[in-house]
């Protein structure tokens, strides 16, 4: 299992680079953001760039906001390196969220060229279409358990597809300290009641809310939460910590691969 480290989109330039040295010191792979209405994951990966060294950079992001020609337009304009991008795409709030992506992803490879594409994917049918047609398939918001029954969705895919299964990729939020289990629970209850994509995916998931992640009291603790999740192929360490270079680096150097 290889490991990333994400964080949210937006942290400040004087945060955001040396935090990506840090990672890429730690031995993190690769370095990952998501997407707000509020604030650019490409962005935010622009300035992970500058510290990151060659570790890989990666965006998740929703479809429903950002049109492919758009996406490739916005990593052209700020000079990302193609060949060390993932750009992970989820249906967002679409109501037909299958359908979506399929329409979606032959304007994606057209767009993206040689960038490899991730399928955001948290039901059974969307993790069997990320097996049969993308270069990598995005979990969120699952316990051990049930990753390893959705990579089994996405390997099933890929042989109907007859293609080998791509890489299984996946967000485990961690928070570390002794206000961990505060902040999983409060993201946690944001997201449950997010949307229905989510609200759907939590009902299947039915496990006690705040739960879903890792709060730990210490690095131990948390390296042992970490290392139960083996269906994932790189595990990226979702911190959630305050937006401040110390307080991201605690979080990166408890979960930091060993």
């Amino acid at each position: 299992m290889k490991r990333g480290f994400g964080v949210a989109a937006g942290l400040e330039p004087a945060i955001a680079a040396p935090l990506a040295e840090r990672c890429r010191e730690l031995g993190y792979g690769s370095i990952w953001s998501n997407d707000t209405p509020l604030a650019s994951g490409l962005a935010t990966l622009a300035e992970f760039a500058d510290g990151a060294g060659e570790i890989e950079l990666g965006v998740t992001l929703a479809i429903d906001r950002h049109e492919p020609e758009a996406i490739a337009a916005e990593i052209d304009r700020l000079d990302l390196p193609h060949q060390r991008l993932w750009i992970a795409v989820g249906a967002g709030q679409s109501s037909k969220p299958l359908t979506a992506m399929r329409e979606a992803l032959p304007k994606l490879r057209d767009a993206l060229g040689d960038i490899r594409i991730v399928l955001a994917a948290m039901g059974p049918k969307m993790c069997a279409f990320g097996g049969a047609g993308f270069d990598g398939v995005f979990f969120n918001w699952m316990t051990p358990d049930f990753a390893a029954g959705a990579r089994r969705h996405v390997e099933r895919g890929a042989a109907d597809a007859g293609r080998e299964a791509p890489p299984v990729l996946g967000y485990v939020r961690t928070a570390v300290g002794p206000d961990a289990q505060r902040r999983l629970a409060k993201e946690e209850a944001f997201y449950r009641d997010l949307h229905d994509g989510y609200r759907n995916h939590f009902a299947r998931l039915d496990e006690p809310e705040g739960t879903v992640g890792v709060a730990a009291a210490d690095a131990r603790a948390a390296q042992a939460e970490l290392a139960a999740h083996e269906a994932l192929d790189i595990l990226v360490v979702r911190a959630l910590a305050s937006a401040k270079l110390d307080a991201m680096n605690a979080v990166a150097t408890a979960a930091a691969p060993r």
